[in-house]
């Protein structure tokens, strides 16, 4: 038996991360969870259309996607409940930037993405914007043999009953976990 829930939207739960722009000449930060990988180094964030960073990625064409870890869960909420035109949310973290020099980062966050917009959509509610990923940067503690360490990292993920979750263990390899099935399957 399964209870039907119409149109219900259940790729959750998903990274929650920061997004950043210059808004004002000052770095602007909003929580935002609905990211999504569009491409290799594509990638997609959608903000509503009365968010105040969105007018930033509008008007320079570029934006940062950075991963909180869990320790920064206090910081990374309150940047989701109040719009930067009413609070400096600038001097929460701390601020660098990197290839893009009108998209801030947080030095706090472990992995930092400094995106340029390539193309916005205008939906109901959001402006998606998609983001070719110009560099990436990653705290050299969470480096380990050239990949990251998510575990490290320590991102967190939403889901829409309001909940943050953290990462759990890494408990199986892709494309090895199914090695057995494909082999009891005679390799197809």
């Amino acid at each position: 038996m399964k209870t039907h829930l119409g149109a219900k939207n259940c790729l959750f739960p998903i990274p929650t991360t920061l997004v950043g722009a210059l808004v004002n000449g000052k770095p602007n930060y909003l929580t935002v969870a609905y990211v999504g990988i569009v491409d290799n180094d594509v990638i997609s964030v959608s903000l509503g259309k009365k968010q105040y960073t969105a007018v930033g990625i509008k008007e320079h064409g570029v934006f940062s996607v950075n991963i909180p870890p869990a320790g920064l869960v206090a910081e990374t909420d309150y940047c989701g409940m109040v719009s930067g035109k009413k609070a400096d949310k600038s001097t929460v973290f701390t601020n660098f930037y990197g290839a893009l020099e009108a998209a801030p980062m947080i030095e706090e966050c472990a992995i930092n993405m400094a995106c340029r917009v390539i193309q916005t959509l205008e939906l109901d509610e959001h402006f998606a914007f998609i983001g070719k990923v110009v560099e990436t940067y990653c705290d050299d503690a969470c480096v380990v043999d050239g990949r990251v360490d998510f575990a490290c990292v320590q991102p967190f993920f939403y889901a829409p009953d309001k909940d943050y979750f953290a990462l759990g263990e890494r408990f199986a390899q892709a494309w090895h976990a199914g090695k057995a099935v494909k082999e009891r399957r005679g390799g197809e």
